[in-house]
């Protein structure tokens, strides 16, 4: 189960570059239409909109996948393990419940919109709103697993934690870690 979400997460990253390049051709080559020629593609911006979601929501599992949402410790991190783990458990069913009410609304959305069409590419809006059913199902499998593995006594230490902290503070607890190392003045 572990390779086929390392496998799938590979693939959102590889469609988060692809999206990403699509987005910068669509808006920059409008940009040169509009300044150079006077004219421009209609359905750039409403296309770069719709990718602009889906990178964000594609994104957003990955990042889960990777615990590479911020957020603070402070508290959990001077708990024993028992504690931690109590929390971890809390915090990932809570999270579960708000992924279930983004998959409720994502497909009430879908299901209200799957006959309205954009208005400049003619698209179903439920492609929009899919968004949101993509990235619930995949949270929620590895929210269940994450979940899994703390109630089942496998996870370590490491895995109890579900965010991180800023970039600054981990530069600076490596630094703190290797003494051979010297803070670089920027």
């Amino acid at each position: 189960m572990n390779r086929l979400i390392d496998t799938l997460c590979r693939l959102f990253e590889t469609l988060l570059v692809i999206l990403l390049a699509l987005m910068v051709i669509l808006v920059f080559g409008n940009v040169v239409l509009r300044y150079a020629l006077n004219s421009g593609i209609a359905v750039s911006e409403e296309v770069s909109r719709w990718l602009f979601v889906w990178m964000v929501f594609l994104g957003a599992v990955v990042a889960l996948k990777e615990h590479g949402h911020l957020g603070t410790d402070m508290l959990v991190s001077r708990l024993p393990l028992v504690g931690k783990k109590v929390f971890a458990v809390v915090a990932h069913v809570m999270m579960l419940y708000a992924t279930w009410l983004l998959f409720s609304g994502s497909w009430d959305q879908v299901v209200i919109n799957r006959e309205v069409l954009a208005p400049v590419s003619g698209a179903s809006m439920a492609l929009f709103y899919g968004s949101g059913l993509v990235f619930a199902g995949c949270s929620a499998l590895l929210l269940l697993m994450q979940l899994w593995l703390i109630v089942s006594g496998t996870a370590t230490e490491a895995d109890l934690s579900i965010s991180q902290e800023s970039e600054e503070l981990a530069q600076l607890e490596a630094l703190h870690l290797d003494p051979n190392q010297t803070i670089k003045k920027q």
